[in-house]
């Protein structure tokens, strides 16, 4: 018999799955997001016509000035060797201009690192501040990867819940009965995965204020920066509390602005011992981005941003209409998000129902009854720290998205006319 892998999930061997896998990675979950993603596209494949909203991407192709610099990178010499660990002088330099542009944060080269995606950065980030046992405040609902890279880093997190009655916004006063003598950092992203929420400048400058004041690090997501609506605006921490800035690491990326999130390139930018030390960990980790993509990128951050302002008002289109329609459905509350592209509608009101025979007692039972019933895949508020809820992707056609919450309403029943 020729030697294989078992291709079984569970050992079949007899020995203790505890014994095989180690707990540090065995206790990492899947993510969330990519898992609901996943099932959507194969169930797709067989010819079932499920309507995602669990993506967390555009659906934007990258603008065609950026496939081009690729396209010349690639018959580049230069680009098929190994380049910096820690990323090719004209990224860097590009995106210190970038920053200085778009949020009056002025760096350095040197305060700059080059990573495989914004997940790299923010584990790269936590890596380079923790240690054992140190705690990080988390506003919740969170992005699923944030406990899991802040556990991988030896962390622990601490969740500080804001629900939709305060729309979603933790305050001051909650994050201070959150801290202990083992706090080290504070999470903060504005406009936020998965809530859309953004925090006003007032806001951004009190919790500026108390982390300075209580020597909390501060690591502030970026990400969806340019993804504002209603006239919101989402100041960079580090630019309203200046004094701030040598404990702060800014986390970023080209994904969300220019539909590239298949090119991996993410950047974290923060006090330059921080970034030498996350710089030595990716020099062991991954060395380079690829430089197809770093040329790419360097592309997109020296553009205009004309595209950014097509797709955002596709968006803007499409937020309006998603949550006009969930609110017509019996039992369910979405506040309307002023950035990034996902509603995150509560739905407890529609819990203990019967809903075709079955009665759902977690969103994440109701989400396995709606992909089954009526085909549409959502991400369950478990997954983001806050049971009750569902996470909308409205970054899909507008065909899609009027059919998909179409189906919801079908399903879930609407309410009736006051």
């Amino acid at each position: 018999m020729p030697a294989q892998f078992s291709s079984a999930t569970s050992p079949t061997s007899g020995e203790p799955a505890a014994r095989r896998i180690s707990a540090r990675i065995g206790g990492i979950a899947e993510s969330a997001t990519l898992a609901v993603d996943a099932k959507a596209k194969a169930l797709k494949a067989t010819g079932r016509p499920v309507i995602g909203f669990g993506a967390g991407e555009p659906d934007f192709p990258t603008p065609e000035h950026i496939v081009r610099a690729a396209v010349d990178a690639c018959a580049d010499p230069r680009n098929h060797r190994y380049s910096p660990a820690g990323g090719l002088p004209e990224l860097k330099a590009a995106v210190v201009a970038k920053t200085a542009r778009d949020s009056g944060l002025e760096l350095t080269d040197t305060q700059v690192l080059i990573t495989n995606g914004g997940k790299q950065a923010v584990y790269e980030a936590f890596a380079s501040l923790l240690d054992a046992g140190d705690e990080v405040l988390l506003p919740a609902p969170y992005w699923t990867t944030y406990p899991e890279a802040i556990r991988l880093a030896g962390g622990r997190p601490v969740e500080v819940l804001a629900d939709e009655s305060q729309d979603y916004l933790v305050t001051v006063d909650q994050l201070e009965a959150a801290r202990t003598e083992r706090t080290k950092a504070l999470l903060f992203c504005s406009p936020s995965n998965p809530t859309g929420a953004v925090f006003p400048r007032d806001t951004v400058e009190a919790i500026g204020r108390w982390a300075l004041e209580r020597g909390v690090w501060v690591l502030t997501d970026e990400i969806y920066e340019h993804l504002v609506y209603d006239g919101a605006v989402a100041p960079s921490m580090p630019v309203v509390v200046p004094e701030l800035a040598e404990r702060c690491v800014v986390l970023n990326g080209v994904a969300k602005t220019y539909a590239m999130t298949g090119w991996r390139v993410g950047w974290l930018a923060g006090p330059a011992d921080v970034v030498k030390a996350a710089t030595n960990l990716q020099s062991h980790l991954t060395s380079n981005v690829a430089n197809v993509s770093q040329r790419a990128a360097v592309a997109a951050l020296e553009g205009d941003l004309a595209t950014v302002a097509e797709m955002r008002a596709a968006f803007d289109r499409r937020r309006r209409t998603i949550v006009g329609m969930l609110r017509e459905i019996d039992g369910v509350v979405c506040p309307m998000p002023q950035g990034a592209f996902y509603a995150y509608p509560s739905v407890r009101g529609v819990l203990g129902r019967d809903i075709g025979g079955r009665t759902p007692q977690s969103s994440a039972e109701l989400a396995e009854i709606v992909l089954e019933q009526v085909e549409v895949a959502l991400v369950p508020g478990e997954a983001f720290g806050s049971p009750g809820y569902v996470r909308m992707s409205y970054a899909l056609g507008d065909d899609d998205l009027a059919e998909g919450v179409g189906r919801l309403q079908r399903l879930l029943g609407t309410r009736s006319p006051a």
